[in-house]
């Protein structure tokens, strides 16, 4: 055997003779004893969903506060193109005009 595996299994006989005496040598009766353990696992379980259940609101509120934070962004991203698009189309308008009145000024002298 290599150093290793006597480790693991010196490890794991040391923690069956441990087990072992502490239920010979428990002062409660066996009964008790697993009822004890029973009650303890109820409150673990019990401990265990409380927090999956705050761990799952904390992320929904996350979600939900980026989700409104995403929509304020998309709409003023939507607001700030509008108006870009508004100016461009006023500077086309006014370049229009202006060739416009110098078509009208080639035709007059044609």
């Amino acid at each position: 055997m290599s150093k290793s595996s006597n480790t693991v299994v010196g490890l794991l006989a040391g923690t069956v003779i441990g087990a072992t005496l502490g239920i010979l040598f428990a002062p409660e009766k066996g009964i008790v004893t697993r009822q004890r353990i029973s009650d303890e696992a109820l409150a673990a379980k019990d401990k265990i969903a409380e927090k999956a259940s705050q761990i799952t609101e904390q992320v929904t509120s996350r979600v939900s506060d980026s989700k409104e934070s995403l929509d304020t962004q998309l709409e003023n991203v939507v607001s700030n193109v509008s108006h870009k698009a508004e100016d461009v189309i006023t500077v086309l308008e006014k370049k229009l005009g202006e060739l416009k009145e110098k078509n009208k000024k080639l035709q007059k002298t044609a």
